[in-house]
């Protein structure tokens, strides 16, 4: 990628990496499969930057992400826990100005997040942090809009199971029809 073309990827790369980072550890829950999965995500966008620089970069990157996330449970259907108590882990020393970042940083919310199957996980990250409507999850996820609310239901109710001291953070599934967007 020579001239502006490169230096404009660059610095897209540079500015979002952290925040691309964070959602890919909040959908696989393993630090080094996060950067796995960002790095290949970046090297598609690479090849194809010229056409996205344009239109919507992070939004393809974080498709990419959430897809090959579930490509991988898809092929492996096994998941590893992750040690969340790592101070000294990449996700660690990343900081957020975002208004979610209390609820990203619990330990106990990030350890509750652990425990939910991958697909449950994925949605929750998909609606509450990424902020995406239903249908745009399910597009993302290769699933139905019905698969997307009953996940969504079950999860919420594991984590309210799992975190009782935790007072209203857990969020109600709201459907989309409730919030008036088709």
């Amino acid at each position: 990628m020579p001239g502006r073309a490169g230096d404009d990827y660059v610095a897209f790369v540079t500015a979002r990496q952290g925040s691309l980072l964070r959602a890919a550890y909040l959908v696989c829950g393993d630090e080094h499969l996060a950067h796995d999965l960002l790095q290949d995500a970046l090297v598609k966008l690479a090849s194809r930057w010229e056409r996205l620089r344009d239109e919507a970069p992070e939004a393809y990157v974080r498709q990419i992400l959430y897809r090959d996330a579930v490509s991988r449970w898809r092929r492996t259907r096994r998941e590893r826990l992750v040690d969340h108590q790592d101070p000294g882990g990449d996700l660690a020393r990343l900081r957020t100005r975002e208004p979610v970042e209390g609820w990203v940083e619990g330990a106990a919310v990030r350890q509750a997040l652990a425990l939910l199957p991958p697909r449950q996980r994925a949605v929750v990250v998909l609606r509450y942090y990424e902020d995406l409507s239903e249908a745009d999850i399910a597009a993302t996820l290769g699933v139905s809009r019905g698969t997307v609310k009953s996940q969504a239901s079950d999860a919420m109710r594991t984590l309210r199971s799992l975190l009782p001291d935790v007072d209203g953070w857990v969020p109600r599934v709201v459907r989309d029809e409730e919030r008036g967007s088709a």
